[in-house]
């Protein structure tokens, strides 16, 4: 029944959030003299929340979002030094190396013969293309979809681009809340292959129950999950 594979990239292809993490404590170490380092970080959180209408997802919001915190929290008192090195931290975060997860070449060069499969992922455009390239993994996917938001109506566009109904559609992914649940509430099927570091927004409070809804411990296991479908 399954013709098209989506899987999202962030922290299901390749390692993404421990480096926000890494360039928030940065942050926060830089600017603790105006106020300590756990508000700090709550303070960066609330205005990357603030900012996603009109900055998106990705390392530019993100630097955007670290300057607009270090302006409000020092009472725009901040020396123009600390601007550079607050831009210096998201250079360094776009330069990282892309650390790819563990066995998903290998998933990829298995399933690539029998399935469409797609890469569907949030974040900003060249950077999202900046690291498939550097990941080598651009020659195994049909289709690169790079979403400025991951919803019902966002997916179900996809879906349709892809000429396929919802139950022929898998997607996999390290968030329950963008990845999911949009595409179980649509009738498709979905993978959730959890990442040890979760960025809090992407976060539920809930247990996902839907017949359509696995949980793998590592993507190795998707392969025997697909079948099943």
């Amino acid at each position: 029944m399954i013709k098209v594979i989506a899987f999202d990239a962030d922290d299901t292809l390749w390692v993404n959030e421990p480096f926000f993490r890494e360039a928030e404590e940065e942050f926060a170490s830089l600017m603790e003299v105006f106020m300590p380092r756990h508000s700090i970080i709550k303070e960066v959180y609330q205005t990357e929340i603030d900012n996603l209408d009109k900055y998106g997802y990705g390392i530019k919001g993100f630097i955007l979002s670290m300057i607009q915190t270090a302006l409000r929290i020092s009472d725009h008192k901040i020396p123009v030094t600390f601007i550079d090195k607050i831009l210096q931290i998201g250079y360094d975060m776009m330069e990282k190396p892309v650390e790819l997860l563990p066995g998903v070449e290998d998933v990829l060069d298995y399933l690539k013969d029998d399935f469409r499969l797609v890469m569907a992922t949030k974040g900003d455009l060249v950077d999202q293309e900046k690291k498939l390239k550097k990941s080598g993994l651009d020659h195994y996917f049909h289709h690169i979809e790079i979403m400025s938001e991951k919803k019902n109506a966002d997916f179900a566009k996809l879906i349709r681009h892809l000429d396929v109904e919802p139950e022929e559609f898998v997607m996999m992914g390290n968030s329950l809340k963008s990845d999911i649940l949009p595409v179980l509430e649509l009738g498709g099927h979905a993978i959730h292959i959890p990442f040890h570091t979760t960025w809090e927004y992407e976060r539920i409070e809930y247990e996902v129950a839907h017949d359509n809804f696995y949980q793998a411990k590592h993507i190795a296991e998707v392969v025997s999950m697909i079948r099943l479908m």
